[in-house]
């Protein structure tokens, strides 16, 4: 199925409004308590707060493991429970696919595939705005991509060898949420896939409880380049990506994340399906100087935390007045938010680090990793140079890690749990294989012969260099 995009073009669309004056609702006085901790030690710091954990199985809620044990008929722990989910998936096709998304979701519905008719009632469904906002959305990250696959490696054969680049021929998106749709994820996973030329990007996920996909997310698919969407969620909706079912079409990649049970899925699958990586709980570092703003350091922190009781926000600062005020910030915002619960739990679990200067500030951020590193001091170009490991780094006070979520552009869907020692955001990369050639001629054949028949005697493997020496000798 095909489907056109929708909306106004970035270039098209009319001039934005003035941006309304915001005024936080928030008291002018912080409560005497304080949530985030602050650290003047060092080590201590590094224990409590930077030292990464290593990645181990999770303990689930009470009811969620319960569910789990019924399930099954015995205690599962949470691997063993994917692993059971993968296997009857591999045996049974959609009907373990439907089985246990309806279970899990507690939806509804006989159709697997979502339809067109269901797409274009999405559109009718979803406001001018909120289409005119994912539109802006897509045609940003899009225009960045674009010019990140003029950067990407290309083809070429130089003197014999070289390699030919290719883009993956069907991308599996994981559309996480769905009575809370996320379609900025949808957005920052595909397109990447689709400017990296992906011939087929599909998308896989969870209906509401009378079967519909949120519209959302459909709109947002089908502006992003998504070729079909089906419903299926969790463990079995990797499983069907990876096996491939009678409806689910297989793929060569999966790409999004996901809750505990799609991480899980992900890991267990990882070498019979290319994999983006292994995603956890978000997280936010902030390097601020004395002459922050302690509520925007707080704000940037808090937009975070607010995502996950196991988000790690964290502040690293050359002032303790600093630490102070952004822990007293920090109290009058969370007394403001909706989700204030999961976002003090956050804050508990982070805290503001005491450095000496910013050298040693970056030092520190370096070594923990962080997927968001934010900079919020005077000059901060002059600390770029200094970055080594972070999935995204926001300059000054005017690029917020929130407008990466949206609409700056780069993919926000970025290594965790320190990865970024090693890993970087989704880009046109992850879509994109690279075949090397050899293209010889008989003059290097002659050259090269030699010694890769003597290396290959060297190693014992006899059958190696008399391929080449008959070769050499004619035959």
């Amino acid at each position: 199925m095909t489907t056109e995009l929708t909306g106004t073009t970035e270039e098209s669309a009319p001039p934005e409004p003035d941006a309304p004056a915001i005024t936080p609702a928030v008291p002018t006085t912080a409560p005497t308590t304080r949530t985030l901790r602050i650290f003047a030690d060092l080590e201590i710091a590094r224990a409590q707060v930077i030292r990464r954990a290593p990645l181990s199985e999770p303990a689930l809620s009470e009811a969620v493991q319960a569910g789990i044990d019924e399930l099954w008929g015995e205690p599962t722990s949470p691997a063993l429970h994917v692993a059971k989910i993968l296997d009857a998936v591999s045996r049974e096709g959609d009907a373990a696919v439907a089985r246990f998304s309806q279970r899990f979701d507690g939806s509804s519905y006989e159709t697997v595939e979502v339809s067109q008719d269901e797409i274009a009632e999405a559109f009718e469904r979803v406001s001018p705005e909120d289409r005119d906002a994912i539109q802006f959305a897509v045609n940003r990250v899009r225009r960045y991509h674009e010019t990140q696959m003029e950067h990407a490696p290309t083809s070429f054969n130089t003197r014999g060898t070289g390699m030919l680049v290719r883009p993956l021929a069907r991308v599996g998106v994981y559309m996480t949420g769905s009575d809370a749709a996320l379609p900025s994820s949808v957005i920052h996973t595909a397109i990447p896939a689709v400017v990296a030329g992906v011939e087929e990007v599909i998308g896989v996920t969870a209906a509401r409880a009378d079967g519909t996909v949120n519209p959302l997310k459909l709109v947002a698919a089908q502006m992003s380049g998504m070729k079909r969407v089906f419903r299926a969620s969790g463990a079995q909706a990797i499983a069907a990506l990876a096996f491939g079912t009678a409806t689910i079409p297989r793929v060569d990649k999966i790409a999004g994340p996901g809750g505990i049970f799609v991480t899980l899925a992900k890991q267990q699958l990882f070498g019979r399906v290319g994999i983006d990586a292994i995603y956890g709980p978000t997280e936010t570092l902030v390097v601020a100087d004395e002459f922050a703003s302690a509520e925007l350091c707080a704000a940037d922190l808090l937009a975070q935390a607010e995502h996950d009781v196991l988000a790690t926000p964290v502040l690293i600062t050359t002032s303790r007045a600093q630490a102070e005020a952004v822990a007293a910030a920090i109290e009058v915002q969370l007394a403001t938010l909706e989700r204030e619960p999961i976002a003090r739990a956050a804050v508990a679990r982070g805290g503001a680090v005491i450095v000496r200067d910013l050298e040693e500030a970056m030092a520190l951020a370096n070594e923990f990793a962080p997927e968001h590193m934010c900079l919020l001091v005077q000059n901060p170009e002059a600390l770029l140079p200094l970055v080594k490991n972070a999935g995204g780094v926001f300059l000054g006070e005017s690029s917020p890690e929130v407008l990466g979520d949206y609409t700056a552009g780069p993919s926000h869907v970025m290594p965790t749990g320190g990865s970024a020692r090693f890993a970087g955001p989704l880009s046109v990369l992850d879509f994109l294989k690279i075949t090397s050639i050899i293209a010889l001629s008989r003059e290097d054949l002659g050259r090269l012969g030699p010694y890769a028949a003597r290396l290959a005697r060297a190693e014992g493997l006899t059958g190696h260099a008399r391929s080449i020496e008959y070769r050499l000798d004619g035959r």
